[in-house]
């Protein structure tokens, strides 16, 4: 993986913050994935070790957790 990929739900929390990486890291070096929304990529986000959004998946495999907005099971509803 090249870039770091950005999970979110859409609330206004999750929002916020994809604002902010984008501001950090460029958005050329993020994919932006809002799993609200596109909620097929919700189980590559489980697989990859998202327990929560926002959350931020580093281009070496880790998983940044930031400002608890929901977690995965209240995502999948």
């Amino acid at each position: 993986m090249s870039k770091s990929v950005f999970y979110h739900a859409g609330c206004s929390v999750c929002v916020s913050a994809e604002h902010d990486i984008i501001s950090l890291v460029g958005a050329n070096n993020v994919e932006i994935v809002n799993i609200g929304e596109v909620r097929s990529r919700i189980g590559e986000a489980e697989k990859a070790g998202v327990k929560s959004v926002p959350a931020l998946l580093t281009p070496n495999g880790n998983v940044l957790h930031l400002n608890f907005g929901a977690s995965m099971a209240d995502v999948k509803g």
